[in-house]
């Protein structure tokens, strides 16, 4: 019943959170005419494919927070357990590099320049908040467990 529990809430928020950046991307449309232009039609298809990657990766975070880590993705009911497996064996911030791969691709997939120029200004923001909100939390959670992940896990982009 606990585990469903955590289902249930990691769904609610996974799906607010969607909406909320949906919604946010579909109003950035309107600049579009004074960005200049709309991206080519070939965009499209890409922008199929980053949206199917990076929801693939954004939901196989959020079941790995469920099974793993007993919590959700949302900084105010976040992961009891401390969660180094699945996507997050390869960089620290999986959830946000899906998440962007989904903004990007409907950005593509619409055609819209705003809304490709809104993902990169998501993933600012995304890093801010990494970097002065969520590490310093994690490391006071998880101590040395969450630094000697720091030390073998990048933040954004898999060792080479």
């Amino acid at each position: 019943m606990k585990t469903l529990l955590i289902v249930v809430r990691a769904a609610v928020y996974g799906t607010g959170f969607v909406l909320l950046w949906g919604w946010v991307a579909l109003s950035v449309r309107r600049f579009d005419p004074e960005i200049g232009g709309v991206l080519p039609v070939w965009t499209r298809p890409l922008g199929v494919v980053l949206m199917v990657v990076g929801a693939a990766v954004a939901i196989s975070c959020v079941a790995v927070f469920v099974a793993r880590g007993r919590g959700t993705p949302a900084p105010f009911d976040p992961p009891r357990e401390f969660v180094a497996q699945g996507p997050y064996k390869y960089v620290r911030n999986p959830m946000y590099v899906g998440g962007l791969g989904v903004l990007a691709g409907f950005g593509l997939y619409q055609r819209s320049l705003a809304i490709v120029l809104f993902a990169l200004v998501f993933l600012c923001c995304a890093h801010l908040f990494v970097v002065f909100y969520e590490e310093p939390g994690l490391e006071r959670r998880f101590g040395q467990s969450y630094l000697d992940y720091k030390r073998s896990v990048n933040r954004w982009l898999p060792r080479g």
